[in-house]
């Protein structure tokens, strides 16, 4: 009774819960928070100090007492108290100017296509402890399918990637369900990773990971580029054990991150080669779309579909695939029913 009392001031939400970046959809509102999925805790006390862009800017900077976390890892929730705290912070944060003092929304989650029964269910637990009165979860290929007006609930083949920041998820979608999929554990993360490790190895300097994502954005690529890149940088001598600034090109960054790049491609390789010939015809109409941060990559699109043959495609905005695509779900929720997730332990979504 109270859920359905509460439930009418409350706003129906999707989300996006990535590795890096949690977005959230309002239905009828669209995308109003876009923050980093980062919390800063207090280890003596267990108190949350900060959630979303400020607790980001505590990451390596902060005394030994102060961790600032990524609660999920890799797509999965990796610390299942701290993810419920962030997720109640940001749905009380979408109804601070309603009347609802305590918000019961219908919530749609996102999740890579594959996670156990075990995983879907910690992200569904965390978000009813939040504050949801009913939970929805939807694949994220499905989902950034939808955020892009595929036509995912027609007898045609869609191809999509989603490289985000924990996970790349591929999928071939066809008649409202995934006919291939693959979910790879290469993604954002991985690649900042990858600069950190050139960076020691290489150019025997420590850097942080702040500094390798800013990197990657300022002058990496996965294709030569015309024009060749630079920038310089600043970390720790790995030598002397003091501060040094070196300046570093696009073409270092590129092969810094090549292995990553090809296992992202032989992925996609490997699930067209599952994916049946009538819809092969259709990818190679339609082309393959990317979506996630990943895709802004400089010449990702370049590679993919040198490696593949297949035509390439970003979306407009491809970094709020998922969210959009939870929210268009949300706004016509009885026809597109069929896409959500059927959950082994528990009931179907009504």
């Amino acid at each position: 009774m109270f859920n359905k009392l509460f439930g009418k001031f409350s706003k129906d939400v999707g989300i996006d819960l990535g590795t890096a970046t949690t977005l959230v959809y309002v239905k009828e509102k669209g995308i109003i928070i876009n923050e980093p999925s980062v919390v800063a805790v207090n280890q003596k006390t267990g108190q949350v100090l900060a959630i979303g862009v400020e607790a980001k800017r505590m990451i390596g900077r902060t005394p030994a007492h102060i961790t600032a976390t990524r609660p999920l890892k890799e797509g999965v929730i990796s610390d299942f108290e701290v993810t419920e705290q962030m997720l109640r912070y940001f749905i009380h944060k979408i109804h601070k100017d309603s009347f609802s003092l305590f918000p019961r929304p219908r919530i749609i989650i996102g999740i890579p296509s594959e996670i156990t029964e075990v995983e879907k269910k910690a992200v569904k637990d965390a978000a009813l402890s939040a504050g949801a009165r009913e939970v929805y979860l939807v694949e994220e290929a499905m989902a950034a399918a939808i955020g892009a007006r595929l036509l995912v609930q027609e007898a045609v083949g869609n191809m999509i990637v989603d490289i985000g920041g924990g996970t790349t998820d591929i999928a071939v979608i066809s008649l409202g369900g995934i006919v291939a999929s693959q979910t790879l554990k290469i993604a954002g993360d991985k690649l900042n990773q990858d600069i950190i490790n050139y960076a020691h190895d290489e150019l025997k300097i420590v850097l942080g990971e702040r500094t390798a994502e800013d990197l990657k954005i300022t002058i990496g690529s996965a294709y030569e580029l015309d024009e060749i890149l630079e920038t310089t940088v600043r970390g720790r001598d790995l030598t002397t054990g003091l501060p040094k600034e070196i300046t570093v090109n696009s073409d270092q960054i590129r092969e810094a991150l090549y292995a990553s790049n090809e296992s992202i491609i032989t992925a996609i390789k490997e699930t067209i080669e599952q994916t049946p010939p009538e819809l092969i015809s259709d990818l190679m109409n339609r082309g393959l779309v990317l979506v996630g941060g990943g895709s802004m990559l400089r010449g990702i699109d370049k590679l993919i579909k040198e490696k593949t043959k297949v035509p390439v495609k970003i979306i407009d905005d491809p970094l709020t695939a998922v969210a959009r695509g939870a929210g268009i779900i949300l706004e016509d929720l009885d026809k597109l029913r069929s896409v959500l997730v059927q959950m082994d332990y528990g009931e179907v979504p009504k």
